[in-house]
This record gives structure tokens, C-alpha cells and sequence, in this order.
């Protein structure tokens, strides 16, 4: 059978279209759900700002829900076209503030974080989770992982004090059933302390699960939690 020109400029722009969905997708295997100890952010040579509604609670804040591959890697702003739209996420904005505050200066409402956030992570994600689906599942996933109070209940709080390593891993391990990657940041004066806790999750945002990959801790074998 033959084909005349136009058929074929058809073919080809079908096929190109589908392409073009196809890398939009960005398949990932499954999503890193971190969250950030405020004391530790501000406790660095570059300090911090609080956000102009004020200090934020002393709690774990949501640092980013991120799309990430078995070998290590992770795609990144995936669809071009995708921009954040506040008005979709009007009402989850006082939410926000309090879950996924920012402390980046100079002090501003958290807007130019949680777009970065959706434009670098979470466009990686639209094959299961449209823009709000995304905002939604971190919040809930936090309420999930209550990482203060799994750390308090067994005896490890935010007081300057020096904590094994292993014991906080164990007691977020306790209470929420999976292991935990930690991070640690160092203070002005050098010290290793708790920065960011990292938690699994399945590619539909529902689920955690064990860790096909932890990220490397580069923390000290006991380490400070820092008042905040």
C-alpha cells in the first residue's frame, strides 16, 4: 500500500505527539519524602529567615516530595509546560505555611519554594499526580510520619543534646515501620547534627515503603539535635 505525503505527515505527527507524552511521563520507580529539622537549617553559617506570617512551629517541615530511580537517580523538571498556579492550591495555602514553611531569606511567603518544588519534582510526577494531587499527598504523608513525636517518644528531643546516630534511626524505624535515611548539616562551629529525615514512598504517593536506595548519611556516629 502506498502512502502519499500527506498520510505520512499525519503518521509522523501522531507518532511525535505520542513521543512527546511519553516523555512527559517520566517513569520513576519511586518518591523520596523528605523532611527538615527548622533548628538545623538556621543553625549554618547562612542562617535563616522565618517566613512573614513569623517563626514557624518547632516541627519537621516538608523539604520536597521527589520522584527518584532505583540506581540513585532522578529526573528533573520534566514538563516545561506545566507552571504553578496558586489559584490551584488556594485553599491548601494556610496548610501549607505551617507543613511546608520556608526559611530561605530574604523572609517571603513560601510561593517561589513550593513553585520550584513542582516545577523541578513535582512535573516528574504527572503521570499519577496533577498539581494539587502532589501538594495533598506530601501534607498527608507528613501527617502520617510524625517524625517529633516518634523522636520524643523515645527519649530524643530537640534540647542541643548529642544522640546516637543509630538510636534516632531506630526510633523513626519504631514508629512509622520503615528505615529511615538521615541527613546531617554541620553548625558554625562544625558539629553534625540532624538536618533531614528521608522516607519512601510508592510512585502512587499512598504508601511508604522500605528504601530501594538511602541516601548517604555523612553524619557522625552521634549527632546534635538542636534546640529550635
Amino acid at each position: 500500500m502506498e502512502l502519499n505525503s500527506c498520510s505520512i505527515t499525519i503518521i509522523n505527527l501522531f507518532l511525535l505527539l505520542n513521543f512527546s507524552v511519553l516523555c512527559l511521563s517520566q517513569d520513576f520507580d519511586f518518591f523520596y519524602f523528605v523532611q527538615q529539622w527548622p533548628g538545623s537549617y538556621c543553625d549554618t553559617k547562612q542562617h535563616c529567615c522565618y517566613p512573614k506570617t513569623g517563626k514557624t512551629a518547632a516541627e519537621f517541615g516538608i523539604h520536597g516530595l521527589w520522584p527518584n530511580y532505583n540506581d540513585g537517580g532522578y529526573p528533573s523538571n520534566c514538563d516545561p509546560d506545566s507552571r504553578f498556579d496558586k489559584s490551584e492550591i488556594s485553599d491548601l495555602i494556610r496548610t501549607m505555611e505551617k507543613e511546608w514553611p520556608t526559611l530561605s531569606c530574604p523572609s517571603n511567603d513560601g510561593i517561589k519554594f513550593w513553585t520550584h518544588e513542582w516545577i523541578k519534582h513535582g512535573t516528574c510526577s504527572e503521570s499519577e499526580l496533577d498539581q494539587r494531587q502532589y501538594f495533598e499527598t506530601a501534607i498527608a504523608l507528613k501527617r502520617k510520619a510524625n517524625l517529633l513525636h516518634a523522636l520524643t517518644n523515645a527519649g530524643i528531643k530537640p534540647n542541643d543534646e548529642y544522640y546516637k546516630l543509630e538510636e534516632i534511626r531506630d526510633a523513626i524505624n519504631e514508629a512509622i515501620g520503615y528505615t529511615p535515611g538521615i541527613e546531617c548539616n554541620v553548625d558554625s562551629l562544625g558539629n553534625s547534627q540532624l538536618y533531614q529525615v528521608y522516607l519512601c514512598v510508592d510512585t502512587s504517593g499512598s504508601d511508604f515503603i522500605e528504601c530501594p536506595l538511602l541516601p548517604r548519611a555523612r553524619c557522625g556516629s552521634r549527632i546534635q539535635f538542636p534546640k529550635f
